[in-house]
């Protein structure tokens, strides 16, 4: 099992809303700003996107709120790939305060040739580095969607 611990910041005063709480929208920006340093961590970032021109792009996000976050606070964010293919990568972040779950994101992005202005296989070793840091299994969580009836 592959958790990486790359990413934590502080709860900013201008990201709550009126109750005190982390409003809803800046629990995204949080989970986006834990996906750079991610990026990074696998050589695709933006030296390399300075290098080939090669991006990232957010097609899809899935997020649950689990706990309140309330200033001031530190949120640690834990990121893991659930999964990978030659131009895709699905990933997850979970938010902890405190050692305390408080929200899950998941991602599904697209590697995006910027020069050529097509989506585009990602180089050979990032492809085998997200392969090795997989996820055995993926998280009860991940995957669910939005429905007012229950599944059987």
């Amino acid at each position: 099992m592959t958790v990486l611990k790359l990413h934590s910041e502080p709860v900013q005063d201008s990201w709550l809303d009126a109750y005190g709480h982390l409003n809803e929208a800046y629990y995204l920006v949080a989970f986006s700003n834990a996906s750079w340093p991610l990026q990074a961590h696998f050589g695709i970032g933006t030296e390399y996107f300075d290098k080939t021109g090669g991006a990232i792009y957010t097609v899809e996000t899935h997020l649950r709120y689990l706990d309140e976050v309330r200033a001031p606070a530190t949120v640690d964010i834990e990121s893991m790939i659930l999964g990978s293919d030659a131009k895709k990568i699905h990933f997850a972040h979970v938010m902890k305060v405190d050692g305390t779950e408080r929200a899950t994101a998941e991602f599904m992005m697209l590697h995006f040739d910027s020069n050529a202005g097509r989506v585009s296989p990602m180089p050979e070793d990032v492809q085998a580095a997200l392969k090795a840091a997989e996820m055995p299994e993926l998280p009860e969580w991940s995957g669910r969607q939005i429905s007012l009836v229950k599944k059987q």
